[in-house]
């Protein structure tokens, strides 16, 4: 598979606790030089990247993140405040719990809340993969595809364990309408993203993916 497709595909991530301006400034500067599908980074440096990219590399960033537990009000609050500063593109964590609990209800309206604040722009649905059975997994695919959410995301890559070849396939055999699939955390290497996105993921989030395609 072509290196430049694979890289258009690329959320070129950087969401470790300890970022730095200079490391995210950095982040900004490849995925402008290499024309990657975005940056994503935390919300506290969405302004400052937006004034810095000028529009050359869409800015992703993340809301409820990582555990999902925050109020809807709080996602909504956030997300606002993102788009605000210059965000093109959100990608939100469901409240975990209330999967287990089956309160869909309550997440497909969440999720329409956060999409409403977004507008045009993006909206991802993070639902932490290694945490779900498969019956959970195949729910959350149902909820976002009849939502007005724009992609599956499989994982935050602060928990258990990141995207798996499984889950995509399982996603691509149960998501619907004009939902796509974005696979998070655990792409090791260039084989994996091949077959990731071979097996239907359209985006792959990062942070090491990109350095590995442009050595």
């Amino acid at each position: 598979m072509d290196k430049r497709l694979i890289i258009s595909h690329i959320d070129h991530t950087l969401l470790k606790q300890e970022a730095k301006w200079e490391q995210i400034m950095e982040i900004c500067k490849e995925g402008m030089e290499q024309k990657t599908a975005s940056i994503c980074i935390p919300p506290s440096f969405v302004s400052q990247a937006s004034a810095f990219v000028q529009g050359k590399v869409a800015i992703c960033t993340v809301v409820g993140f990582p555990n999902g537990y925050q109020t809807t009000a709080t996602k909504v609050f956030e997300t606002s405040e993102a788009i605000n500063n210059g965000a093109d593109e959100i990608d939100m964590v469901i409240h975990l719990g209330w999967l287990k609990e089956g309160l869909y209800q309550k997440i497909f309206q969440e999720i329409n809340a956060i999409k409403y604040v977004c507008g045009d722009r993006i909206l991802k649905v993070i639902v932490e993969t290694c945490l779900l059975t498969e019956e959970e997994k195949i729910r959350m695919c149902e909820i976002v595809s009849h939502s007005k959410a724009d992609y599956i995301k499989t994982s935050t890559g602060f928990s258990t364990g990141g995207a798996t070849l499984a889950d995509i396939q399982l996603f691509a055999k149960h998501v619907f309408g004009d939902t796509k699939i974005k696979a998070a955390g655990g792409i090791k290497s260039i084989q994996d993203a091949e077959d990731f996105l071979q097996a239907g993921a359209d985006r792959l989030g990062s942070s090491s993916l990109l350095n590995m395609l442009c050595k």
